[in-house]
């Protein structure tokens, strides 16, 4: 079946002669073909703007809900975790501290279920035209950025409004946000194969996201967790961008230092294996899906 190969080739024929293309499934599994993804990037704004589209559409609140999430459950935190449980925040102001973690896991939770369901939610584009499959997951996790950007720009409002100042390491900001793109990136192109396959596995989802976020330093510092334990925590990707995102944004915690280390390397090993899984499966995705 054509519509479910991943390459393409020019076979030679007349001048005068339209062009015959073929079609035809990777021949390693290293054969990610990301220049093919580069040559459709048009269509990658297609989907992003297509996403952002349907996600404000005849909705009551619109841009309003992606102003309160953050605040509420900032709101939230302050109340319960700050106030009452007396929880450290590592010399932060309660509001900055939950807030610097609550906008980059908003953008991490929101783009994670939007990219374990993107291949499902298109399986009739899938089955009917052909385009590099890895476009669907890599737009998912773009589009969420619009939300993230509108959340941040209210971040900056309340680390300013506190006295706060950027400082030197607000130049590593970008390099968190792309952190946290890879991350979704890495483990969403795993769920969205096995989405395609077990149906079952968008029902973990959920689940699964609450259970990283208390494994993540979003309600808590990481300084809470023993020195001789750090690099274990940094397993979970998320803790490097966290600490990440309120250390560039203050300048007045620690460094995530050894445990941002780890936590690359895990994204590492994440987007390859990633890339390596959902390229085996995608000549069984459009026959599935």
């Amino acid at each position: 079946m054509a519509t479910h190969l991943t390459s393409v080739d020019e076979l030679p024929g007349a001048a005068d002669v339209a062009t015959v293309r073929r079609i035809h499934p990777p021949r390693s599994w290293f054969e990610f073909r990301l220049a093919e993804l580069w040559e459709f990037r048009e269509l990658v704004y297609f989907f992003v703007w297509r996403d952002v589209k349907i996600r404000y559409k005849q909705t009551a609140l619109g841009i309003a809900w992606v102003l309160l999430q953050p605040l509420l459950t900032m709101l939230t935190f302050t109340i319960f975790f700050g106030r009452l449980a007396k929880l450290p925040s590592d010399g932060l102001p309660y509001p900055v501290f939950y807030l610097a973690a609550v906008v980059p896991w908003a953008y991490f939770s929101n783009a994670l279920l939007t990219v374990t369901n993107i291949v499902v939610e298109n399986q009739r584009v899938i089955t009917k035209v052909y385009f590099p499959r890895l476009v669907l997951p890599v737009s998912a996790a773009l589009s969420g950025l619009v939300d993230f950007c509108i959340g941040f720009l209210v971040l900056v409002a309340f680390t300013l409004s506190y006295g706060m100042r950027p400082s030197l390491p607000i130049l590593l900001l970008p390099f968190f946000l792309l952190f946290a793109v890879m991350t979704v990136l890495g483990v969403g192109l795993w769920l969205s194969a096995l989405n395609a396959l077990y149906r079952d596995v968008r029902y973990l989802i959920p689940f699964l996201v609450q259970f990283w976020m208390l494994a993540s330093p979003v309600a808590y510092p990481s300084s809470l967790v023993p020195a001789r334990w750090r690099w274990v925590y940094g397993l979970n990707p998320m803790s490097g961008v966290i600490e990440g995102f309120r250390w560039a944004l203050t300048g007045r915690v620690a460094s995530p230092g050894p445990t941002l280390y780890v936590s690359v390397a895990i994204v590492c090993v994440l987007v390859f294996g990633g890339l390596l899984f959902f390229n085996r499966m995608e000549g069984e995705i459009a026959d599935r899906v």
